[in-house]
């Protein structure tokens, strides 16, 4: 399975941004649809944003359409999410995940996951 390590989490004040990535490792990464979801505590993993093997088609949740941003650059086996005018309600770990599927909203269509980045929104 590809390993993958998300990084970019931290503490910022609601408004503003925060940029996340997504180190995959293996020749195949390319391969993957890519997804991120986030949890809060005490609640379910959710469907944030998802992304094409290309990155051509993309989906997001409809709390976070129009301010977050989803990419991913293949030859650096890299995904990204850029996310601006945060609420406290954005808070959470952050997860990245690969699937076969990028129109799959929902944690069990994808194979492989990070570890998490904490994401903490300040109001």
């Amino acid at each position: 399975q590809v390993q993958l390590v998300e990084s970019g989490g931290g503490l910022v004040q609601a408004g503003g941004s925060l940029r996340l990535s997504c180190a995959a490792s293996g020749r195949t990464f390319s391969s993957y649809s890519m997804g991120w979801f986030r949890q809060a505590p005490g609640k379910q993993r959710e469907f944030v944003a998802t992304i094409s093997r290309t990155g051509v088609a993309t989906l997001y949740a409809d709390s976070v359409k129009g301010r977050f941003a989803i990419s991913r650059d293949n030859a650096k086996n890299t995904l990204f999410l850029q996310m601006n005018s945060l609420k406290p309600e954005d808070s959470g770990v952050y997860y990245c995940a690969a699937g076969p599927d990028f129109s799959a909203r929902v944690e069990t269509a994808f194979d492989s996951w990070g570890r998490g980045t904490q994401v903490t929104v300040s109001s």
